[in-house]
């Protein structure tokens, strides 16, 4: 029974957000900055939760630390209501180092910290995959060997390349064994074309969805491979901060497909949840809730 709408894999971590005036960083020993902060982030929470902010019955599942950080992301959890299955491992929690400059721009210094040949237990995931309608893998590198799980299961995959250059290696088991492949464009640059078309013609993917910030995003489909544009939507507020903007676009966009939504219409839904994000501070504190997005939909389509 496909009771679950969405089955979240890998991309929980802790975020330290550092503010500054701008980027790059001018060389200085030392710079006064505002007060610091540690926000429970990265990839995977932010799809977990906004989706499930949005109604969608999500569960989520991860490997952490038995450590501060991911204490913080247990209380999290049982805060919000969202659903966590986890595997504690020695190496910790990952964490990442944010600078976030006034426009809301970032750099981040990631710090993965698993080691090479980890492995989600399949008795942690095999039962939520079962259940599942749809299923979005972060590129995790132990999360490169569920695909053929969910290919057997019949549940189809998304995943997020990030700012993949179209190039690297680590990246391609993820391009190219998913249905549903969302990539910034930050790398792709003018080679967006070809790399798009790549993946609808050698891979397994129905659309691949290009998120380029403030100047947009681009989507194109097996049925109608050249990229399509979407523009931004007008954030509801002043941008403070970009962190997350790109999860919260995903989540709403597969909320919006689960729901029966067309490509252009999913590509607004995300582009609506992306631009609220960045009115947000932190990097998934919150998220904007289906009453909201359907309100938007429908005063963007008037």
């Amino acid at each position: 029974m496909r009771d679950l709408d969405l089955l979240v894999i890998g991309g929980a971590g802790i975020d330290t957000i550092v503010h500054v005036d701008s980027l790059p960083v001018p060389a200085a020993d030392s710079i006064h900055v505002p007060p610091i902060r540690d926000y429970v982030a990265h990839t995977g929470n932010g799809v977990a939760l906004a989706s499930h902010t949005l109604g969608l019955r999500t569960q989520f599942l991860d490997i952490i630390g038995d450590d501060r950080e991911g204490r913080l992301i247990l209380e999290r959890y049982a805060t919000t209501g969202l659903a966590f299955g986890f595997q504690l491992h020695p190496a910790g929690t990952r964490r990442s180092v944010n600078l976030v400059d006034k426009h809301g721009r970032r750099q981040s210094f990631y710090d993965g910290r698993h080691p090479d040949g980890l492995r989600l237990p399949e008795d942690l995931y095999r039962p939520h995959l079962e259940r599942a309608r749809h299923a979005h893998f972060s590129i995790m590198d132990w999360a490169r060997h569920l695909y053929d799980d969910a290919q057997a299961l019949g549940v189809p995959v998304s995943t997020d390349l990030h700012d993949w250059d179209g190039i690297n290696p680590y990246h391609l088991d993820f391009a190219l064994h998913s249905e549903l492949v969302f990539v910034s464009g930050a790398n792709l640059r003018d080679n967006r074309q070809h790399v798009v078309g790549r993946l609808l013609r050698d891979g397994r993917a129905a659309a691949v969805i290009v998120m380029d910030g403030e100047r947009g995003s681009h989507y194109a489909t097996r049925e109608q491979p050249s990229l399509q544009r979407v523009p931004i939507s007008p954030p509801p507020g002043t941008v403070v901060d970009s962190n997350g903007a790109g999860d919260s676009f995903v989540a709403a966009f597969l909320w919006a497909r689960l729901g029966g939504a067309g490509w252009r219409s999913a590509m607004e839904a995300g582009a609506i949840a992306g631009a609220f994000a960045c009115t947000q501070h932190g990097t998934h504190e919150h998220f904007i809730n289906a009453t909201a997005l359907v309100s938007a939909l429908g005063q963007a389509t008037a």
